[in-house]
């Protein structure tokens, strides 16, 4: 198998990498935009992607299977051409969804069953189904179908849910492989990534953790943190995963976070992230700085004629004033909703690229403690 990231710098357990894909070189620590049915929420094209330093987008299976349909997205030419972003994408399996959005399902060891949440029919998708369905789509790298468990949940059920989790990603790496080797297939250099569950049982997310990296995949995730536990726990549950991850693989933490989680995760040798979180505060008015988060909707910023960050060179802090945007948002214009999305994926991609600056120059520690506190203060 060929060399997946090549690892450029340490600090610690902190990594500076290259992720070298079919689709183009991501620089690592990296943070995936969000762009769940094809698109940014807040009306952000793969034009403007391309001037807010994004490296890949994340797009979701369970999503677009449903709507436009992944047959569609294959007639059309895959996600890439579909989008018109020439950048790596992910997709994710669509596991999170089946477990989180469909209020009935019916898990079995073949897959799930499930009613979708927009017009209620039946649909089954287990690992097989999801490989198909990201095949279809062409994405860069395809996520294992995974079963996605709240937390807490009880040990005898965590680790049974392991086991399923296992059996069904040498189900899906079979299937890649053969979707991969089909003269129609849109990507035929599709990487999959395992994820690593386990809840917050540090046993059973060691274990799993070993049984996964056995399997020689492309990269590895690791899957079911964010959803309910502390952040002390991730952070316990991460440090006790990250020694059994393979070092020349990419490391993906799924669905985090704010930049304080960013900055710790880094700390302790992840790779990559993605979080909706950016783009959903985003459309509510609140914005990212390096000195905290700031509220446009205040009534303070009305006859403010500062840019969102004076420190900031987006195009949005370069042209618009905080009066401005703080009109548009308390008129439901959708220009602001644009604007504040525009800066904060901005932000995100900036602030990755000063903690890959810091890894380089030896400087990471000393960027991690004066930011660490700062980022999350609320202006």
């Amino acid at each position: 198998m060929k060399e997946r990231i090549r690892i450029l710098h340490m600090q610690g357990k902190a990594r500076r990498g290259e992720i070298c894909t079919h689709h183009g070189i991501v620089q690592t620590p990296a943070f995936m935009n969000v762009a769940t049915c094809g698109a940014i929420k807040g009306a952000v094209s793969a034009l403007d992607l391309k001037g807010l330093k994004c490296q890949v987008q994340l797009c979701n299976t369970y999503h677009l299977h449903l709507r436009p349909g992944d047959k569609t997205v294959q007639q059309l030419g895959g996600l890439h051409r579909f989008t018109n972003w020439q950048g790596p994408i992910l997709t994710d399996s669509g596991g999170f969804q089946v477990f989180s959005l469909a209020k009935l399902r019916d898990i079995q060891e073949e897959g799930v069953t499930f009613s979708s949440h927009i017009d209620g029919r039946k649909i089954f998708m287990g690992p097989e189904e999801s490989m198909q369905i990201q095949s279809h789509l062409g994405a860069t790298i395809a996520m294992a179908f995974d079963e996605c468990i709240e937390n807490p949940a009880a040990y005898d059920y965590v680790k049974a849910s392991c086991g399923r989790t296992l059996r069904w990603l040498y189900r899906c790496k079979e299937e890649l492989e053969r979707l991969n080797a089909k003269a129609d297939t849109i990507n035929k250099e599709q990487w999959l990534w395992g994820i690593n569950q386990g809840g917050t049982y540090e046993d059973l997310r060691k274990k799993h953790m070993c049984e996964i990296r056995e399997m020689n995949l492309d990269g590895y995730a690791i899957g079911g943190l964010a959803v309910g536990e502390t952040a002390e726990e991730m952070y316990r549950i991460i440090e006790a995963v990250e020694p059994e991850m393979p070092v020349d693989k990419p490391r993906y933490l799924m669905g985090v976070g704010t930049p304080a989680n960013i900055l710790e995760a880094v700390r302790r040798g992840i790779d990559i992230f993605d979080c909706v979180m950016p783009t959903r505060n985003a459309r509510h008015g609140h914005t990212f700085t390096m000195g905290g988060c700031r509220n446009l909707l205040n009534a303070k910023y009305a006859l403010d004629e500062s840019p969102i960050d004076e420190t900031c060179d987006c195009p949005v802090c370069q042209h618009h004033t905080r009066a401005y945007i703080h009109h548009l948002l308390k008129s439901k214009e959708m220009l602001g909703m644009r604007f504040t999305v525009m800066h904060n994926l901005y932000f995100y991609n900036s602030f990755m690229e000063k903690i890959r600056y810091a890894l380089e120059a030896d400087s990471f520690e000393e960027f991690y403690l004066k930011n660490i506190n700062r980022v999350s203060v609320r202006i």
